[in-house]
């Protein structure tokens, strides 16, 4: 959803705009920023860049500003952020976590430093500027020098209260150090949860060869890590804090950012060792081409400056806005665009067991998303592209959406990383690797741990064994708690075990158990296809079954066998005769007959009916039917689905944007039909 293509927003200069069109702008600006703020703050799965954000944000600003006839309590200038996550429990802040006005360029830090001097009667304000960490703002309170409570920002006013979790974070003193100033008996500091790059890189690769999905960027592996309900499972993540703000304070004092940011360390609350104070409008611009320069060299991501007026009374007197500070700006940096570095190469096992090399990259902004991975494809085009860890790249988003490594950029400066190959056994679960063609993939299908999550989501699936309630989030859960190691293991868990997964109750929980257990009665065409074999779609899966009628049956059939099924060819064949050949697949099948699972055959026909002899092909997309809806009708009518137009096929059903199947049909003098035709046919 890309609001800032909605047509509603059209940009106009506006006093140009009558009150009806700004009226239907802020109508569709409340609704996008508002949707972003959700993805944000709740999903943690941000759409736009940051900079896109702030450019709709300002341009709803202006708009309430020049039209106060349509102000209301409930748009997103009146609030600070997005709502707390469900799930956690939500706590008042001590004091509002305000968020700041962001900028990109020197003409409006010159107008902000304009207004400071007019208003404070300053010739010369005094500054401090502090890095802008793109992290997860939160509130940390200490009672008596203790720590008693961790919040997330939430929406500015009211979090969620995170507390087991950030005393898992090193860097967060459970009791403050006794040094400078006396420590307060009531402090609440705001502070910065982030990871490290390196950090960053190390945990996305663990994910990735464990055949999770890798984070976006740090800020989202921070955020997501931080919100986990487990404390046990944020233990072992590598988390960072900085503290930069004091909320609220008693028995204690400051006059000044500067002074504060000088006291924090000493009472063992970490501050950034670039702040600098600032005497000039000038010496903070030569603070922001500073840190842009070196930015990259950090060891964790900022995205700008915050310039903060250092004297905390005259900020008194300059006050805040509804949703920001007048005495502070955040001046961000140009965007990162396209080029970046490549930190490591990493090999992903995805659910049919292809390896794939996956590029890791410091995050690089490309067309308003950040990247922090990219594919490499295969190991043939890694060399061909001579790219290596440590490469400047150029990155590219294939179709807009898969991002890619391109090119290297010209010469790397030092040693170049060694030219990558692909490794001679599964980075998951250690069997040797086949090669066919450009591609490796591991044969143990059925237990390895990287293709396990994707694999049993696919066997619960609706075409394949039909298991309600069995989702992705679920099935991760399973395999990250150790109760589900193969697919056989589905059917030893209990009630009790599935009321151990984060939102499952008795009701909940009774009612996947008994879903699973009625699964065990199957029909072999849907359990085939539910084993996710490569290349074995669910027409061959159909052939196959009507075809050898038992799975003992087609267990003992050679390859020869295998390829003279109609619908199966030779590169089928090959696949489903080595995948059950495997070892470890052959074990797994057998565990799941040893849990009482009960493979049924098929007739040679679903039925008899109207379309009995009839062979249908169909392509394109259907307005009434799924394609699995429409194969199946056909089937118990007594007809039958090919995947191919031959000399055997009767009709071509043609949906929206249809394949080659049509102009095939034309050239075989095949009888083409569209839906409503086929409807009349299946319903004579």
């Amino acid at each position: 959803m890309d609001f800032t293509r909605h047509p509603k927003l059209n940009f106009k200069e506006v006093g140009k705009l009558s009150e009806a069109q700004a009226r239907e702008e802020i109508d569709a600006l409340r609704e996008g920023i508002e949707y972003h703020d959700y993805l944000y703050y709740v999903k943690d799965k941000p759409e736009i860049s940051d900079e896109t954000y702030d450019k709709l944000f300002r341009r709803l600003q202006e708009l309430e500003e020049a039209f106060p006839q349509f102000d209301s309590e409930n748009s997103p200038t009146r609030r600070v952020g997005g709502a707390p996550m469900a799930g956690l429990q939500k706590v008042e802040h001590a004091a509002p976590m305000l968020s700041l006005n962001a900028v990109y360029n020197e003409k409006e830090v010159k107008s902000f430093d304009g207004m400071i001097r007019r208003e404070t009667g300053l010739a010369r304000p005094v500054y401090t500027a502090e890095p802008k960490f793109d992290g997860l703002s939160v509130e940390l309170v200490y009672e008596g020098g203790t720590f008693t409570r961790g919040t997330t920002r939430g929406d500015g006013t009211i979090g969620e209260d995170i507390s087991r979790n950030i005393r898992t974070i090193g860097a967060v003193p459970l009791h403050l150090r006794r040094g400078g100033q006396e420590i307060p008996s009531f402090l609440s500091v705001r502070g910065e949860v982030f990871m490290r790059k390196n950090d960053f890189q190390k945990l996305n690769k663990k994910r990735i060869e464990s055949g999770e999905e890798p984070f976006a960027n740090p800020r989202n592996a921070a955020a997501g890590s931080v919100r986990q309900l487990d404390p046990d499972k944020v233990a072992g993540i590598p988390l960072d804090i900085v503290f930069y703000d004091i909320l609220d304070m008693r028995d204690s004092s400051f006059t000044s950012q500067w002074a504060m940011l000088q006291q924090l360390p000493q009472w063992g609350l970490k501050t950034d060792p670039h702040n600098r104070r600032c005497s000039s409008l000038q010496q903070v611009e030569k603070y922001h081409a500073d840190l842009a320069k070196t930015r990259d060299n950090l060891d964790y991501e900022i995205d700008g400056i915050v310039i903060k007026l250092d004297d905390f009374e005259l900020r008194e007197e300059l006050g805040t806005r509804q949703r920001s500070p007048r005495w502070a700006l955040a001046w961000k940096f140009e965007p990162r665009q396209e080029v970046t570095t490549l930190k490591e190469i990493v090999v992903q096992v995805g659910r049919t067991g292809v390896l794939t090399p996956v590029a890791l990259l410091d995050p690089v902004n490309v067309g308003g998303v950040t990247v922090s991975r990219a594919t490499l494809h295969n190991e043939d085009e890694i060399r061909r592209k001579d790219v290596r860890v440590g490469d400047k790249v150029r990155i590219e988003r294939a179709g807009d959406v898969i991002p890619e490594v391109v090119e290297r950029i010209g010469e790397s400066k030092g040693k170049r990383g060694r030219p990558f190959s692909m490794p001679k056994n599964c980075p998951a679960c250690g069997t040797p690797v086949h090669r066919e063609g450009a591609h490796y993939y591991c044969p143990n299908s059925l237990s390895c741990p990287g293709q396990l999550v994707a694999r049993i989501t696919h066997y619960a699936s609706r075409d394949a064994m039909d298991i309600a309630g069995l989702g992705r989030r679920t099935v991760t859960e399973l395999v990250d708690r150790g109760m589900v190691k193969t697919l056989a293991d589905l059917y030893r868990l209990s009630t009790d075990d599935l009321k151990q997964i984060e939102r499952f109750a008795d009701k909940s929980a009774r009612q996947l158990h008994d879903a699973i257990q009625r699964s065990k009665e199957v029909r072999m065409d849907r359990f085939l296809y539910a084993l996710g074999i490569p290349r074995v779609g669910p027409h061959a899966v159909r052939a196959l079954a009507r075809h050898f009628k038992t799975m003992q049956a087609l267990e003992k059939a050679d390859s020869e066998e295998l390829a003279a099924v109609e619908d199966v060819g030779y590169e089928t064949a090959h696949r489903l005769y080595s995948f059950l050949r495997e070892k470890e697949n052959r074990n797994v099948l057998h565990e799941l007959y040893r849990a009482g699972l009960r493979v049924k055959g098929m007739p040679s026909r679903e039925g008899t009916g109207p379309l009995e002899g009839k062979t249908f092909v169909f392509t394109g997309e259907l307005a009434d039917h799924t394609r699995r809806e429409a194969e199946r009708l056909v089937e118990s009518m007594g007809g039958r689905v090919a995947s191919g137009v031959s000399g055997q096929t009767d009709f071509v059903v043609a949906g929206d944007r249809p394949g080659s199947e049509l102009s095939e049909a034309g050239d075989r003098g095949v009888t083409v039909i569209d839906e409503k035709r086929f409807e009349k046919l299946v319903h004579a």
